[in-house]
């Protein structure tokens, strides 16, 4: 479950002055290890000797928007071959990878999360007709569930996601979702605005007169219900970019929370004691000992759940439970039996386990109906949904290739221990 290790962001390339930006807009990504360094990765334009010998690319998905600076030296260095939306759908594409149609292509690259999986997960059937000639798939998006990345290892090919570029964003909505579950923010807001958008009668006067009293019987009681996170312990399962992001935005020097968490491969002493967080060997540890659990680690790779009825069995009375990873890690319908038995007392979902259909217990208990009105706050995968964000999958992910393709290290690599051992 341990996402990949903090790696700073590459610099940009300038674009041209006749470029929509001087340079990729993307935010330098706040090193949470001490020490690190920017890493800048020169691009070589090719020479016109070089251009009927440069590696191709398969490019799949929409075009670049964004780094149109960093695209023209790639597409300068590369031959960039971008397969229609016809061709992307499965079968024309197994077609295609059978007949060779775009030559022996040395990586992969999928910019944006939007576009680009017309063929589906990428599986034994697509990963077994690729040429040997492919080094590396880099792509959009911090999850990788759709592509298995272990037989992509062993077939020599190095997956990179874009994680890196997300992690802000992911990590600000998070903290949202977390005030959200100790302030009663899906009841403060329905309260004041679900008589008038669904009102129960035609007559005004009686949606008025409802609408009253919602509002103020929420005024009234949400205060019992509500609570500042300073002083509580927020238990961060899984460590990588997006948790300690999430534990420097909320820790001692911010919100004034306890930071706790569990990975399966504990981080270095400097970084935990950069950000006040204390280890735990166990999931159940961590679970026992906070106050707000929020999980932020990749989907497991055998897609069984994480959080399940035995595991909430851990958690303290009324916890608070965020979820901004991937929906198949929880068992949706026992968190919707934790929160009915007031185990867990609220929770925040951006991911669902059948997206983009939503757990209708959870979809009635971010309502105002019962005696527990609003304790779900729910969302539709919007966590790392920015422009920022897009902009950062462009541009890492044509660093990856170029790191990759010129004998370099690659920058966000998840799936290196998966590669065939050198001798």
């Amino acid at each position: 479950m341990a996402e990949p290790t903090n790696t700073p962001m590459p610099a940009s390339t300038p674009v041209p002055a006749s470029s929509p930006r001087s340079s990729s807009p993307i935010p330098p990504v706040p090193s949470l290890t001490p020490n690190a360094t920017m890493t800048t990765i020169p691009i070589r334009a090719a020479s016109i000797d070089a251009l009927s010998h440069r590696p191709i690319v398969l490019h799949i998905g929409d075009p670049i928007k964004y780094n149109l600076g960093t695209y023209t030296e790639f597409s300068q260095a590369f031959e960039v071959i971008r397969p229609s939306v016809a061709e992307r759908e499965r079968a024309a594409f197994i077609k295609a990878l059978k007949e060779r149609r775009w030559g022996e292509f040395s990586a992969i690259f999928r910019p944006f999360w939007g576009t680009g999986g017309e063929m589906g997960r990428w599986d034994a059937e697509l990963i077994d007709l690729l040429p040997d000639s492919v080094r590396i798939f880099a792509s959009a998006g911090a999850g990788f569930d759709w592509a298995d990345t272990k037989l992509l290892g062993e077939k020599g090919i190095i997956y990179c996601n874009s994680g890196l570029a997300a992690a802000e964003a992911v990590a600000d909505f998070a903290v949202a979702m977390i005030i959200s579950t100790f302030r009663q923010l899906p009841w403060c807001m329905g309260a004041a605005t679900l008589p008038y958008l669904a009102p129960t009668s035609s007559n005004t006067t009686e949606t008025d007169a409802l609408a009253r009293l919602v509002f103020q019987a929420c005024h009234a009681q949400a205060t019992a219900a509500s609570h500042n996170p300073r002083g509580h312990v927020l238990g961060l399962i899984g460590f990588g970019n997006i948790g300690q992001q999430i534990a420097a935005k909320l820790g001692h020097a911010a919100f004034g929370m306890g930071i706790a968490y569990y990975d399966v491969i504990r981080k270095p002493p400097t970084v935990e004691a950069e950000l006040g967080a204390t280890f735990h060997e166990t999931l159940d540890g961590l679970l026992a000992a906070s106050d707000c659990v929020v999980l932020c680690t990749p989907a497991s790779v055998d897609g069984k759940p994480l959080i399940t009825a035995e595991t909430l069995r851990a958690v303290r009375p009324g916890t608070r439970f965020v979820n901004i990873a991937r929906g198949s890690l929880v068992d949706e319908g026992a968190l919707a039996d934790a929160l009915e038995s007031g185990a867990v007392g609220s929770a925040a979902l951006d991911v669902h386990a059948e997206e983009p259909r939503v757990h209708p217990r959870l979809v009635k208990m971010a309502g105002l109906d019962g005696a527990r009105p609003g304790r779900v706050m729910l969302s539709c995968h919007n966590a790392g949904g920015t422009v920022e964000t897009h902009i950062g999958f462009e541009e890492l992910s044509m660093r990856n290739i170029m790191a990759v393709l010129r004998g370099k290290d690659a920058i966000t690599p998840v799936n290196l221990h998966f590669l065939p051992k050198k001798v």
